[in-house]
């Protein structure tokens, strides 16, 4: 369990006064626990309001927020084979594989 750290004493989170509690996702419906510890540092960091979303659709929501990577296509300036890349190639500077790529990191080291 939790425990928080009082003068070089440690004490349960239960002693804090803090106790799990079970609450309902808003987003699944689901049933979630609310640790004595998570109240702990909710109340550490003077947040008023409990969870209302489980951390399951937290991270759901969050992840929906970021947008798709645009992936491109270009050619290996050392094999010719396809290299897959998250940036718009310029034809100024030499595009590598993943593989050809690696073994030139671990030649320069």
């Amino acid at each position: 369990m939790y425990e928080e750290e009082n003068n070089g004493v440690t004490a349960p989170a239960e002693a804090t006064g803090f106790v799990d509690e079970i609450l309902i996702c808003k987003d699944c419906g689901k049933e979630f626990v609310f640790t004595a510890g998570e109240q702990q540092f909710y109340a550490e960091k003077g947040f008023q309001n409990k969870p209302k979303a489980c951390k399951a659709c937290r991270d759901a929501r969050k992840n929906a927020a970021k947008a798709p990577r645009e992936y491109f296509i270009a050619v290996c300036a050392d094999c010719g084979g396809e290299a897959k890349i998250t940036f718009q190639p310029s034809g100024d500077r030499p595009v590598y594989c993943s593989a050809c790529f690696e073994k030139r990191k671990n030649a320069q080291a």
